[in-house]
Order: C-alpha cells, then structure tokens, then sequence
C-alpha cells in the first residue's frame, strides 16, 4: 500500500530540478553577479539530459529575475540573494541599501477591517478591533524579493492609513503620526510554499519556497504598533539574525 503511494507521487519535471540545482548555485556563491553560465552543452553533459531541457531551465531563471540570456552569447547572472539582517531594528530600506542594491515598496492594497483573533492577541487588543491593513510587495534593484501585510490598531494609531497613503514607508508613515522610533520584539521563521497570488507578484512558480517571517513592532514605550508577515522569495534574500550589542 506505501508502496503505491510512493510509486503514486508526482515527480518534480527534471527541467524544474536542474533549474533548482543552478539556483542553489547562484545562492551559494559559485556563479556571482556578471557570471557566465556553462554552455547548453556543458550543462546538458553535466545532468545528463538534451539541450531542449536545459533551454527549459535557464528560461525559468529568466522569468525569475536571476538569469539574462544573449543570443550567440549564453546566460549570465543578474542576481544574487540579498542579505536581510533581522533584529531589534528591522528598516527595510535601510537593509537593502546596506546590501548594495536599490529598495522600492509598491502598495497592493490597504483596507480597514476587524482583528483576527491572532493579530488582537499579539496587538493587546481585542478581536473584531479596527485595523488597517497595508499589503504591498518590496523590491531590490526593481526585482520583486517579497509579499508583505502589516498590520496597524486604529484606535492606538488613528489616521495610520491616511499617512500609508502618503507614503511607502512604514517608518515614515509612523513618524508622520507621533511614533518616532520602534523596536522588535519578537520574530518567528517559517518555510512555507508560495500560493497562486504569492507566485504572481513575486514572478515564480506556485509552490516555490518562500521564507516568511511573523513580527511584533513595538513604540518606545512597549506598546504594540505593528504585527506583520512578509514572505520572502527563499532564492533572493539570505535572512540573517542580529543580536543586540550588551
């Protein structure tokens, strides 16, 4: 009966599987920034398949942001992941500036609603309490690293969705109504796979890895200002922890 189920699972397509074997590679350092990829040739020799397939797999490095093709010319490496520190002071921009590349947050959607039970407990408040949620999608150097949603009280923070409005900026949104400095207090990792909407905006395939990470932001005095979750493309960002200086 095992058996049959195993026999039963669906494979990973092969082009699929070399297209993850050059990412993990490209993750990993062993062709950076600039580099040119092996010939069709040579990759065809290496995983032991016809050219065609490895036409397939450089084509999804495409659609994913981490590969540029020339004609007569080959494939090279246009990304490599961002390093992403997460500690007491999470600032996206002021991360990816750090890592040398470009920032950008587009807003997908803001809306007023009621807590979830999970976001009034870790808020302080209680379920059915306003808040407004900001979905948005980041960007380094114009390539879509994660899908984000924060969300923030409104009767703490009222007029949060207004300033959101104005601007991309979480701190400067924050800033803008009287909260001048946050701090992190906690931060949960999780693998998990992309859904349809995930892949779309993050230009991969559904099912993909993604990182995502759940946090609480905190205003000076201790006071929750804001719970998100971002999900990060797993083959873009390299999450890396902090710890605060005694």
């Amino acid at each position: 009966m095992n058996d049959a189920r195993r026999s039963a699972a669906p494979r990973t397509p092969i082009w699929q599987a070399i297209a993850q074997a050059l990412t993990s590679d490209i993750a990993e350092g062993r062709y950076g920034p600039g580099d040119k990829l092996p010939t069709e040739a040579a990759l065809a020799a290496r995983f032991g398949v016809n050219r065609h397939t490895v036409r397939h797999a450089l084509s999804g490095l495409v659609e994913k942001g981490l590969v540029r093709t020339r004609r007569g010319s080959g494939a090279f490496v246009i990304d490599t992941p961002t390093d992403y520190p997460i500690g007491a002071r999470v600032r996206f921009h002021e991360n990816v500036i750090a890592a040398g590349r470009r920032p950008e947050k587009r807003l997908l959607d803001l809306e007023r609603r009621g807590a979830t039970r999970g976001e009034a407990r870790a808020l302080h408040s209680a379920p059915g309490d306003p808040v407004c949620a900001y979905h948005g999608l980041s960007l380094a150097d114009g390539v879509p690293i994660a899908v984000f949603e924060s969300v923030f009280p409104l009767d703490r923070l009222p007029g949060i969705d207004a300033r959101l409005n104005e601007t991309s900026s979480v701190t400067e949104a924050l800033a803008r109504i009287g909260v001048a400095d946050f701090t992190r207090v906690s931060t949960r990792l999780t693998a998990v796979r992309a859904d349809a909407a995930q892949a779309l905006h993050l230009r991969i395939a559904e099912g993909d890895p993604l990182l995502r990470t759940t946090g609480l932001n905190v205003d000076a005095d201790g006071v929750p200002v804001e719970y998100g979750r971002t999900w990060f493309a797993g083959d873009r960002v390299t999450l890396t922890m902090e710890s605060e200086a005694p």
